[in-house]
């Protein structure tokens, strides 16, 4: 019994020690420590170059013996277009050609040499010349000698672990099985020819012949390193539509937020509403919808007001008297035209000027009767609400339509400082957009235990309805220094904590968090985080904040 265990140990710890031996040349060398971790390498396995200056910033991508150059200007990362950019490459000088907006291509046959290859762009884009330098690495091709790893690269992947180390501990394992197979299989001569195979496999093998394959992927992929910081190749970054700015620190004066309200200009907007009570009948065409636009007087309902049967026979009864009135007076007005020179011209002018009045009544008489009340738009504009029915019984002073010019329109905020907002004020609607505005007058009286204040919209009115709810960033305060940004540069991080992507190189964006502080409807004002003269994401920085 100890025999066989002992024999068990024996073959367990050899096999042991054959991987430590297989994964020893790889693992252990002279001078190796175990300090700080390297930084975060990019997995971006196509070649290329970068160079920047004041004006440009450049990326050359090598892929199937092609140079992609991506430019941008250096400021705002905009693709630069219909530039001309003359390479000096070791074969000469060449052009490259427009590919794509801000992409040029160039065919480039000493890259198939590896090796580390000079390179001068001169790009000329209108008046701006500029000469941006880079070098193009080629790695050398993978070959079967040489001091590679002798285990498969998918080993790697398994805990994290070193790949010689894994592959050792796995092959030592492997074998130390197999011995234990020798030990109790009652063929002992043919298990030991599966180990010498295995043995001589494991050591005739060559080491390069496990090599992971190093070809290019058919795109480069966005991704985010483990110091945070996010790789997006120039592709990617077109696609996003990513946009920075140059930080610049200044003094801006404060800011409150009030919450506001869009209400029509009083003096581009009215009400119709009924006279009298009655019911209400379209005009010639019909009623109006919404949205229609309008003159001031033009006839949008009639109202018919309702008689009772008591009031019926009486107007009746007035024309019947009218009527005999008026053949009375007629026939006086008749005989005394008919002597002019036995009366005097008195007397016939006074008959006709009193048939005259009587038939005006009469008239008038049957207009109640008949004609409607005609309701006319006070205002041009556009019909904003309509409450109108044909036969829908309209009580008086019932406001059937509300015309409203959707180019003169107030913003109505409540402050509890008097003050805010006389020096200038914007609004930001729930979508992002931003209005203009311009400070009218603040109430006398509290309301809600807050002062009113009435601005007008100056610019952004368009797409604005009465109604809206809306933030108002009125100047108020003691003036502060900082950066001043774009809101949408602004992301939430994991901790939420404010946060801003800085573009600290062509291809990659770096998290750094901040202060930050309302400043108007569109930016915001960095106190703290955040150093002039930085470029930082304007637009795209929640795509880039996604990408994992």
């Amino acid at each position: 019994m100890g025999r066989h265990f002992l024999r068990k140990a024996v073959f367990g710890l050899c096999g042991l020690l054959a991987g430590a031996a297989l994964s020893g040349p790889a693992a252990a060398h002279e001078g190796h420590d175990h300090g700080a971790p390297p930084p975060p390498s990019v997995t971006t396995l196509a070649p290329r170059a970068e160079a920047a200056s004041a004006d440009f910033e450049l990326v050359a991508v090598l892929r199937d013996g092609t140079l992609a150059i991506h430019l941008d200007r250096f400021a705002d990362n905009a693709p630069v277009k219909g530039a001309t950019i003359e390479v000096d490459t070791p074969e000469g000088s060449q052009t490259a050609k427009p590919a794509e907006p801000g992409t040029y291509v160039l065919p480039v046959p000493f890259a198939a040499s590896p090796g580390a290859h000079d390179l001068a762009f001169t790009v000329t884009a209108g008046d701006t010349v500029d000469v941006l330098a880079a070098t193009l690495t080629i790695p050398a091709a993978p070959t079967s000698s040489g001091p590679q790893t002798t285990a498969p690269v998918v080993l790697a992947q398994l805990g994290g672990l070193r790949t010689d180390l894994l592959a050792g501990v796995l092959a030592g394992l492997l074998i130390g099985f197999l011995a234990g197979v020798l030990v109790i299989s009652r063929r002992r001569a043919g298990a030991l020819l599966v180990l010498g195979s295995l043995g001589v496999a494991l050591a005739g093998a060559p080491q390069g012949a496990w090599a992971a394959d190093t070809q290019p992927p058919a795109r480069d992929a966005a991704q985010r390193l483990t110091d945070g910081s996010v790789i997006v190749p120039k592709p990617t970054q077109r696609i996003l539509g990513v946009r920075t700015l140059v930080t610049a620190a200044g003094t801006f004066a404060g800011t409150v937020e009030l919450p506001g309200r869009v209400v029509p200009d009083a003096n581009a907007s009215g009400l119709v509403q009924t006279a009298v009570g009655g019911r209400l009948a379209p005009p010639e065409g019909g009623f109006m919808p919404l949205g229609t636009k309008v003159v001031a007087g033009d006839i949008l309902a009639y109202v018919h007001p309702p008689i009772g049967a008591s009031d019926l026979k009486d107007l009746e009864q007035q024309g019947y008297e009218l009527d005999q009135q008026i053949a009375i007076v007629k026939r006086r007005y008749e005989r005394l035209s008919a002597i002019p020179n036995a009366v005097t011209r008195r007397e016939v002018e006074e008959a006709e000027i009193e048939l005259k009045g009587l038939q005006t009544r009469r008239a008038r008489l049957e207009r109640v009767q008949r004609e409607p009340e005609a309701l006319r738009a006070p205002v041009s504009g556009v019909i904003a609400t309509a409450d109108a029915v044909a036969g829908q019984m309209a009580d008086p002073n019932t406001v059937v339509f509300r015309i409203v010019d959707p180019g003169r329109l107030w913003v109505e905020a409540l402050s509890f400082s008097p003050d805010a907002g006389r020096s200038g004020a914007s609004g930001r609607l729930p979508d992002g957009r931003s209005v203009t505005l311009a400070f009218l007058g603040a109430g006398m009286a509290d309301r809600n235990q807050a002062v009113p204040l009435q601005f007008s919209v100056s610019e952004g009115v368009e797409g604005l309805r009465p109604g809206q709810f809306l933030t108002v960033f009125a100047e108020a305060g003691a003036p502060r220094t900082g950066i001043a940004i774009p809101r949408s540069a602004v992301v939430r991080g994991a901790n939420g904590q404010p946060t801003v992507y800085e573009h600290v190189s062509a291809e990659r964006f770096m998290p750094i968090e901040v202060r930050t502080a309302p400043l108007d409807a569109s930016r915001v004002l960095v106190l703290a985080g955040l150093a002039p003269g930085r470029r930082i994401v304007t637009e795209g920085a929640e795509l880039i904040d996604q990408i994992r």
